[in-house]
């Protein structure tokens, strides 16, 4: 179900990323050894932004990557920005296979109604850990070949679908690290009025980094969470 071909250019550092990178380089929560936990798969979908402008020429802001706020309603996670996924349903298959492949394909086509025929998938990362709801997930990347309409398909489990230009994540101005009553730190990103932060705000900055995006940013501007994030 993995293909490189026919990629764009521009992704070639997030390929090489893709296969040298080790788990402890992109988080320290890593599935339990004893192999507990939930098993499941988000979808990092990189598309390149452009649409048909006025004029009939191609416009747009530049490469994108696909992202949902979860409702707040749910039980896991409520009301935080995210890569669409979720956990691995046993006709997914095999999670040591492709079952990881199918299962972020399927949840994204259930969350923002993208068509999954159009989705490449090219590469998979290291299988991570939180800690706080027990998933163990498989990050698939994908390019999003042949785009289609998204938005929200089920509000009790989707508040909204957006998309956020990659020039607009390794902006140093739209950088900030996030304070959890705990202590806890993290980067995070304040794009298309939302804060992204946790999990999906770790894995996009570990992938602007060893894909050699990242631009220099202030570690110090601040933003405080409360005991609810």
């Amino acid at each position: 179900m993995l293909s490189k071909e026919g990629l764009p250019g521009w992704l070639d550092p997030v390929v090489r990323a893709a296969e040298t990178v080790r788990p402890t380089q992109l988080s320290r929560f890593l599935p339990p050894a004893d192999g507990a936990g939930r098993q499941s798969a988000v979808l990092i979908l990189f598309g390149d932004g452009r649409s048909e402008g006025p004029d009939g020429g191609e416009a747009g802001r530049g490469p994108e990557l696909l992202l949902m706020e979860r409702a707040g309603s749910l039980r896991s996670h409520p009301g935080q920005p995210a890569f669409p996924g979720g956990a691995l349903d046993p006709e997914d298959g095999d999670p040591r296979g492709d079952g990881p492949l199918r299962a972020a394909l399927r949840e994204a086509e259930e969350e923002t109604g993208l068509d999954p025929s159009g989705v490449q998938l090219f590469g998979v990362l290291p299988k991570l850990y939180i800690p706080v709801s027990g998933f163990v997930v498989t990050p698939v990347l994908a390019w999003w070949r042949e785009p289609t309409p998204v938005g929200v398909v089920d509000p009790a489990e989707t508040a909204r679908v957006f998309k956020v230009p990659v020039a607009d994540l390794t902006d140093p101005a739209n950088r900030v690290t996030t304070i959890h009553p705990s202590g806890h730190r993290g980067p995070a990103f304040l794009v298309e009025s939302a804060l992204v932060w946790g999990f999906t705000a770790g894995i996009i900055d570990r992938l602007l980094h060893f894909a050699g995006w990242e631009r220099p940013w202030d570690r110090e501007k601040q933003v405080p969470l409360d005991w609810r994030a």
